[in-house]
């Protein structure tokens, strides 16, 4: 049987090659996504899409800033700093091109907007 936490938010997508920690990228149990490949995952949370390959919105959350989690997850993703992820963000809303995922506040936040949303995707160690 599943546990409850994964039946709740849906399904494991991939699983980052960790170096320091490891992650599940999760949607909403709702989403029809049942997969993605690591470089879908870096499209969404770099904003090169915004939907899923389906055609479906999507709104990536990333973790609090300036924690180890969010750092780890963009190193592994992207190989970028936060620092680095903060000029990359600075110059996309400066040229009025994207804007960056939504902050959670907190694991259990960000797994909140996942349960409220079938187009969320977050990730979580």
């Amino acid at each position: 049987m599943k546990s409850p936490l994964l039946l709740m938010i849906g399904l494991v997508l991939f699983n980052l090659d960790a170096v320091s920690t490891e992650f599940v990228v999760v949607v909403n149990k709702d989403n029809t996504i049942d997969s993605l490949s690591k470089r879908e995952v870096i499209d969404i949370y770099m904003c090169c899409y915004l939907t899923f390959p389906d055609g479906e919105m999507a709104q990536p959350l990333d973790l609090p800033s300036e924690s180890l989690l969010k750092n780890d997850f963009y190193m592994q993703l992207v190989n970028k700093s936060e620092q680095k992820l903060n000029a990359y963000w600075a110059r996309l809303l400066f040229c009025g091109r994207a804007k960056p995922p939504i902050a959670a506040i907190s694991i259990e936040d960000a797994l909140n907007k996942l349960y409220r949303s079938p187009y969320s995707i977050g990730y979580i160690p």
